[in-house]
């Protein structure tokens, strides 16, 4: 059978393999790109630093280095699942999933993010992904904050950043899902449309094909994505270069500014949700709940994940949502720090 006779809006077995190829170039390339930037950052920093006689120079590079490059994978495979999820999910299997009330809507959406082993990269365009096939703006928030948080890999990795203390393992699990339950809820109560700018739908041509539609999703969500999170990087790394390390050492004797310190850490340092529980390991001065709210924060508020959200669903929005997010996800931490901990 030839190519033609597939008619309109289809492809051919040729087609086919060609978008296929294409696609992985898209995906190659878009990651070459920002290879490129870490590599050059990576290089090029040291010896600028040495040029200029000011290793805080070098320093900057590394960290702005280091997060990028811990990050762009995830942020690829969030890509992917988003262009998968526009061009190949249909809108009802979301309808039969999900509960139409948004009440019960957001727990089910919450505890689904257990399903997706990825960070906060990933999350943003997977639930812009979700909102442009129908899904209610809470329900895929839940699961924004709960994927990167509650996913398998993640735990599996604070039980051995954590060696014989299942209860932190716990700690995490419990305190995660009830911030991005609440947050849900939050927003299905008190959220306004005009401050959620939903992503709009790529729509295409009657002879385009799930394929090229696949193929044109990817590109946008990588690249677009890719570009907030070097601007949130480089935040992370100027605040990393600015704040002095002996300040920490004052915190550490209060369990309250303790909590408070490592929050705002969290935030600014922007560590990858599957690595970010060996930090909190290492920070052994501080009290335990502290370290819980470093790891239960981070994942759902840092400075890359601000400027993806601004850049996917508007400023307005991850101006409030962030805020609200950090006071909900702190309080979590501290009451389940004090029932678990």
């Amino acid at each position: 059978m030839s190519d033609q006779e597939y008619g309109p809006g289809r492809v051919g077995p040729a087609d086919a393999v060609r978008l296929g190829v294409r696609t992985l170039v898209y995906a190659v390339v878009g990651g070459l790109a920002l290879g490129t930037v870490v590599m050059v950052a990576t290089v090029l920093g040291p010896i600028l630093a040495v040029d200029l006689y000011t290793p805080a120079v070098a320093a900057w590079w590394t960290v702005f280095a280091a997060v990028v490059v811990q990050a762009v994978p995830f942020l690829l495979l969030g890509a992917l699942v988003s262009a998968a999820i526009g061009a190949f999910v249909p809108e009802r299997v979301f309808r039969r999933l999900l509960p139409r009330s948004p009440a019960l809507a957001v727990p089910v959406a919450g505890v689904a993010g257990a399903v997706l082993p990825g960070c906060e990269c990933a999350s943003v365009p997977v639930a812009g992904s979700l909102m442009r096939r129908g899904v209610a703006p809470a329900a895929a928030l839940a699961f924004l904050l709960s994927s990167p948080a509650i996913n398998p890999v993640v735990l599996v990795a604070t039980s051995i950043a954590f060696p014989g203390q299942p209860m932190m393992v716990a700690a995490r699990l419990v305190a995660s899902l009830a911030a991005a339950v609440v947050m849900g809820w939050l927003w299905a109560r008190f959220g306004r449309e005009k401050w959620l700018r939903l992503p709009s739908a790529r729509t295409a041509g009657s002879g385009t094909s799930r394929l090229q539609a696949f193929t044109a999703g990817l590109q946008h969500d990588f690249l677009h994505a890719g570009g907030f999170l070097v601007v949130g990087s480089a935040a992370a790394a100027t605040f990393g270069v600015v704040v002095p390390p002996g300040l920490l050492d004052l915190f550490t004797g209060s369990v309250w500014l303790s909590v408070l310190l490592l929050s705002l850490l969290a935030v600014v340092l922007c560590m990858c949700s599957e690595g970010d529980a060996f930090v909190a390991a290492s920070l052994s001065a501080f009290p335990p709940t502290a370290g819980l709210a470093f790891m239960v924060v981070g994942p759902m508020v840092d400075l890359k994940l601000f400027a993806l959200q601004a850049g996917t669903f508007g400023r307005a929005f991850a101006v409030r949502f962030s805020s609200a997010t950090w006071v909900v996800a702190v309080a979590s931490s501290v009451l389940t720090g004090w029932w678990l901990l």
